[in-house]
């Protein structure tokens, strides 16, 4: 937060929330049910349940909020959709600092007085004298918690098919099928499907109702791969769920996976290179003919996710961080420069 923070000069005192996605209004509603639920636990001297209660909010702030939000953060203008982000995690970030007080008094304060203090001198002067949060019953909205779970969890198991079927998660995928239990679940992941496609690397996600569908073939789970189709992996899990992907790999999947694996190759080279998250590069590239063939047709995506400002197929200048890496189809030798 604070890396991109300073970065686009963002003050929350200033800057207004902007419009706020699913997203966003997920997390608002998790933070004040999760207020609640510390209130009341230290009000019944039970300070294990509700430890663990922020724990795990911290652990969904960072592994889905956080991570599902990186795009938002890393795009060049600062937009409605931008701040809307900045505030919310920085709600986030102040209020379970606030929470977090009576447990870890020391990181609490230090984290009040860098996000807090820092840009408001007239908020109190420590976080042990700030008002305890007080949760915002109109914030939460329970359906979409649960529809947020459900995305996680069919997310999760798009996960779990790919390393049954030992694909990597930089290779995308043409489809997969979710299979859910009620019609209820099937239109809520159609309305946040978009989550799923992105956070599983596919291309279209298809959505079945064990209970309309497939009630038949979900009494025998083997069953499922038929229903799938050819060239499909399957996992499921205790709650009932499955999802089926498709591990059939076209040339133009083939490409773009590469071209996926070659920017993390490069994103490494970056932080090899001590390199600022804003610094624009120049990138070197030699060797494999299919890497050369995929650095041309992916060329706008590369330089975007690396921030390069040329891809040049030659060997690197002196100086430049380089690496020789085996990719599918030989050998590249990728080199960075600071532009």
């Amino acid at each position: 937060f604070v890396t991109y923070a300073n970065l686009d000069d963002f003050d929350p005192t200033k800057h207004s929330a902007g419009t706020r996605t699913d997203l966003d209004r997920w997390v608002l509603s998790e933070l004040n049910s999760l207020v609640q639920k510390v209130t009341d636990g230290l009000e019944n001297y039970d300070p294990t349940t509700t430890g663990r209660a922020i724990q795990d909010f911290v652990d969904d702030l960072s592994n889905w909020y956080v991570r599902r939000s990186r795009r938002r953060f890393w795009k060049g203008e600062v937009d409605g959709d931008k701040t809307a982000a900045y505030q919310t995690l920085y709600t986030c970030l102040v209020t379970v600092a606030k929470l977090l007080a009576p447990y870890t008094p020391f990181v609490a304060e230090a984290v009040y007085q860098n996000l807090v203090r820092s840009v408001d001198k007239a908020a109190p002067e420590s976080v042990h004298l700030a008002e305890w949060p007080a949760a915002d019953a109109s914030a939460i909205d329970q359906s979409l918690i649960t529809d947020t779970r459900l995305v996680m969890r069919i997310s999760s198991l798009a996960r779990a098919a790919r390393q049954k079927a030992q694909m990597k998660v930089r290779q995308p995928l043409a489809s997969a099928t979710a299979f859910v239990l009620t019609s209820e679940q099937k239109a809520s992941l159609e309305r946040l499907a978009e989550q799923v496609i992105e956070e599983s690397n596919i291309k279209e996600l298809r959505v079945k109702a064990i209970v309309e569908e497939f009630k038949e073939a979900w009494e025998r789970p083997k069953d499922l791969l038929r229903v799938a189709g050819e060239g499909h992996i399957v996992a499921d899990d205790e709650s009932g769920c499955a999802v089926a992907i498709d591990t059939r790999i076209t040339p133009e999947l083939a490409d773009e996976g590469l071209a996926r694996e070659l920017v993390h190759r490069i994103q490494g080279l970056r932080k090899s290179a001590g390199l600022e998250i804003d610094d624009r590069i120049v990138v070197y590239y030699s060797g494999s003919d299919r890497a050369r063939d995929v650095f041309a047709k992916h060329a706008d995506e590369v330089k975007g996710e690396t921030l390069a400002n040329q891809l040049v197929k030659a060997e690197p200048p002196e100086g430049a961080t380089s690496e020789t890496v085996k990719v599918e189809g030989g050998e590249v030798t990728l080199a960075v420069v600071k532009a």
